[in-house]
């Protein structure tokens, strides 16, 4: 099964494309960071530099290993979905499902192993960057020099290949095992969201010049967007089954959105957790800004490290997710050719065609920045009552609008550009060519 695994991947690289950029772009994240575990073990680096080095190495190594995951197994999982007529036939002619599971997790691992010796180089040449800009705000001595080691290597490949092969188990687990998989989700997506809320609440135990508060509300809004990126397929469901769209185009989209929400339950993942992430983090550290500046006092080392640490995780999410989405997007779009084709030769235009991608495309943002905002919501009130005796800050608004436009510009567009460049292909020869 390992031979026929290396050789799917060579025959099918354009499909594996989606996975070996999530596994590069993680596998780069997380050796860019854990880099800063080997820099502050160096000799000569003061305790303050190496407190610092190790903070932003350990929070933003775990929200690395987390987005792997989640990108990883989004792309693996429209892969799988995409293959269950070979799976099929594969299993018709012999195969046991365990021959199968290995197959297509030593696919997974070839490409990861792939994506993260193709990460080192980047990997450098980031985590050099990092300390450059601890530097320049005075968090890190200018006597440390960057040093990239056994930490970061191990971490990177360790990561990635565990994450490659969970997540390649899982996606091949739900198409040959069905609902039995699917079933044990709502535990842990219940789970989540219960930790989550306590979390949250718990905010309200910390006064409002506590160094931790705001840990507690930032957890609290990424674990319950964790447990609504696990319901995902069961929320757009209940969503389309209240949503009445009128015309063709909306009532085609709602039909297509119904029958693939399997299938877009990782993009809609995705759309979650960066709205929440991004909304919940940049909101608290504006109102913590103001607050500090209202208050004329100067922000400790600590206070520098959280603010540096909290845009640097953002700018990491946002430019992750965006690339998931990009990746799940097009893939998921242009295996539709068949079906495009079939609309066409129906006596719909290419126009209409396009129509009923970008309402897809919309009603899934809506869908992402619905719940991904509800659990950043959960996180902001706390801090905000806490910090400030207000509701809502008025930083939310600006904040959101900018979340929701990236958001927006990733889905749509994506699925709008990629949805054209399937079309390019005359209809009969799309309808001909093999699922």
């Amino acid at each position: 099964m390992l031979v026929l695994a290396l050789r799917s991947v060579r025959q099918r690289s354009g499909r594996f494309l989606a996975t070996l950029l999530s596994a590069f772009l993680g596998a780069a994240i997380v050796m860019a960071f854990n880099s800063l575990h080997d820099t502050a073990g160096a000799p000569g680096v003061d305790a303050v530099s190496s407190e610092t080095l190790r903070t932003a190495a350990g929070v933003v190594g775990g929200y690395g290993t987390l987005l792997v995951f989640f990108a990883v197994a989004s792309a693996l999982t429209v892969n799988v979905r995409q293959r269950a007529a070979e799976l099929e036939l594969l299993r018709c002619s012999g195969a046991t499902p365990g021959q199968l599971k290995r197959m297509v997790v030593g696919e997974a691992v070839a490409v990861a192993l792939v994506g993260t010796a193709a990460a080192v180089l980047p990997a450098v040449l980031g985590g050099r960057l990092l300390v450059e800009l601890f530097q320049d705000t005075g968090q890190v001595a200018r006597s440390v020099d960057h040093s990239f080691g056994a930490v970061a290597l191990s971490s990177g490949v360790g990561v990635t290949l565990v994450a490659s092969a969970g997540a390649a188990l899982l996606a091949v687990r739900r198409v040959t095992r069905g609902r039995r998989t699917v079933r044990r989700r709502p535990v842990f997506a219940w789970a989540a969201l219960a930790a989550g809320a306590v979390a949250a609440s718990s905010t309200f135990a910390f006064s409002a010049t506590d160094e931790m508060l705001m840990a507690f509300p930032a957890q609290g809004a990424i674990l319950l967007s964790v447990g609504f990126a696990l319901m995902a397929p069961k929320l757009l469901t209940g969503v389309l089954g209240r949503l009445a769209l009128g015309g063709a185009s909306g009532w085609l989209a709602v039909r297509n959105l119904r029958r693939r929400a399997g299938e877009l339950s990782g993009i809609l993942m995705a759309l979650i957790l960066f709205t929440a992430v991004s909304t919940a983090t940049l909101t608290m550290q504006a109102v913590e800004s103001d607050e500090v500046a209202a208050s004329g006092t100067v922000k400790s080392v600590d206070a520098k490290n959280l603010e540096t640490l909290n845009y640097t995780v953002v700018g990491i999410i946002v430019v992750f997710v965006c690339v998931m989405l990009v990746n799940s997007l097009y893939a998921a779009t242009t295996y539709r050719g068949r079906e495009f084709g079939q609309q066409r030769l129906a006596g719909a235009t290419p126009g209409q065609v396009l129509g009923v991608v970008g309402v897809e495309g919309l009603v899934l943002t809506v869908v992402g920045l619905l719940f991904g905002t509800a659990a950043a919501l959960a996180g902001i009130v706390p801090f905000t009552v806490v910090r400030s005796d207000a509701v809502l800050p008025g930083q939310l608004v600006g904040v959101w609008v900018a979340v929701a436009a990236v958001g927006a510009a990733a889905t749509v567009g994506t699925s709008l550009f990629t949805a054209r460049r399937v079309l390019r292909t005359p209809a009969v020869r799309a309808v001909g060519a093999t699922a």
